[in-house]
This record gives structure tokens, sequence and C-alpha cells, in this order.
């Protein structure tokens, strides 16, 4: 039986590319069809299918080498794990169908059938999730490194001044990272002066304003000043209904006032140039 659905299969592949395809538009996750051009999706679908059938004719290492590959490409595209255990699903499938209609199988060698394809596609499922896993795992780990990398950095804007721009939320698993960043930066850029701004912080509860006062006490200790600008009128009264001090800390409402004072305690200004 084997060997029958295997020839089957490669002698009809053309038929069970473009069946899958129609089927895979219609029960797939839209989002997944969308997130990509028709031509891309074609090819996609064209690769997955020849994966598939790669598994009758390759070693296990071969067919595991690929189905990784694959599962990497696919990610990166955006493919949910579901539309390749529905792919294995809709195939199994339509070579059932097809092999009924052309009266290859029929009642009495239906079990076998049922059992050989069975053996076939069980492994594969086990196969491809774990590639699609493990490069799943793999990709948001590096994107997690990227956004941890980018969530505080350092931006040298004059010659010994520099600022680091806050958006979002600030937990303590973050402050961490603005902490390294703040003091690895002044000390790389040669800064004398560093302007937190804060403007897109949503919210300065009591722990959001500890992370960063310390942040300003670690940058006075390696010889540098800070200055904490973006102190909206909502986010200073909150400031003095919580009791949070900040009478060691310069502040300003605005990053250009925080500029200004910066340029004056590197001893410099904003001129205006007449033309």
């Amino acid at each position: 039986m084997r060997k029958k659905i295997f020839q089957y299969v490669q002698s009809h592949s053309d038929e069970i590319l473009n069946e899958w395809i129609e089927l895979m538009r219609t029960e797939a996750d839209d989002r997944a069809v969308q997130a990509m051009s028709d031509h891309m999706f074609v090819k996609t679908s064209a690769d997955f299918v020849a994966l598939v059938m790669s598994n009758f004719s390759e070693s296990e290492e071969v067919f595991h080498e690929r189905a990784v590959d694959f599962s990497e490409r696919i990610v990166r595209l955006g493919w949910p794990l579901t539309m390749m255990t529905d792919g294995l699903r809709v195939f199994g499938q339509i070579v059932e169908n097809g092999m009924k209609k052309e009266g290859i199988i029929d009642q009495v060698s239906y079990f076998d059938f049922t059992a050989e394809i069975n053996n076939w596609m069980f492994p594969m499922y086990k196969t491809i999730t774990q590639a699609y896993t493990t490069s799943w795992e793999r990709t948001v780990s590096l994107q997690k490194i990227a956004l941890q990398e980018l969530s505080a950095p350092l931006i040298p804007v004059f010659d010994k001044i520099s600022v680091m721009p806050l958006v979002g939320t600030i937990d303590t698993e973050r402050a961490k990272q603005i902490m390294e960043n703040l003091l690895e930066g002044v000390v790389n850029h040669r800064a004398e002066v560093v302007l937190i701004d804060i403007t897109g912080v949503p919210v300065v509860d009591t722990m959001v304003a500890h992370h960063i006062i310390q942040a300003a006490e670690a940058v006075r200790l390696v010889g540098a000043k800070c200055t904490i600008v973006g102190i909206r009128p909502e986010i200073a009264q909150t400031i003095v209904n919580l009791g949070i001090n900040l009478e060691d800390v310069t502040t300003t409402s605005t990053l250009k006032k925080g500029v200004e004072q910066a340029l004056a305690m590197t001893s410099r200004k904003i001129v205006e140039v007449q033309e």
C-alpha cells in the first residue's frame, strides 16, 4: 500500500498541489494568506507540498533538515503553526479522495490505506511541529534581544551631550536594561550631560520614579550630570501626590529646554544666524 500511495502522489503532484492551494485558501488563517502576495503564497505552498512528498523518497535526516529550513522561512513570513498542521491534514484528505476516485483503494483496502497513511503522517507531524517550534523560539529570542537593545538607547546629539528617550511602560527588567545602557553609553560617548526623556512614558508611579531616580544617581556616580525631561503637568501632579522627592534631580518640561540647559552646562548655547 505504501508503494501505491507513493506512486499516486508522484503521478498526481500537480493536481494535488493545485487542490491543496485552493482548499487552504478557504480553510487557512486569513492572516497567513493575506500577509503575503498571491505569488509568494503559491510558491510557499508548492514548497510545503514538495516537503511533504519528499518524506516518501528521502531519509529521515534529510527530511528533518528540509523541515527545519522550511520552518525558518515560514516563521519569517508569519505563517502560524496551524497552517502546517492543517496543511498535512488537507494533504492526506486529498490523497485519500483521489485514490478512492480512481479505484486504487476500496472498502477492503481502506483499512490498509488508513494504517499506512497514519504511519506516514504522524512522524511528519512530530518533525514539522518540532522544527517550527524551535525556529519560532529562536526568532522570538532574537527579537527580544533586539527589542531590549532598542528599548533604552542612549543617543549622542551633541558633543558631550546624550539623550535617552523612553517610550512605554517601565518594569523592573526594563529598568535594569536602562541602567546598563545608560552607564555603558555615558562611558562610550564620553557624555558630560545626559537627558532622560520620559515624554513617551504613559504612567509614572512610585516604582517608575524610583527607577528613574536611581538611573540619575548612577549617572552622577560616573561623573556626568543628568536631567529628566518631559515632565508633563499630569506627571508633575502625580509625583507631588505620591510624595516623590526629586529635589536632587534637575527636571524640565520639554526636551528643547533640556537641550538648552545641557548646552549651558557645557558652556555653549544656541545662536540664531543672521542672513
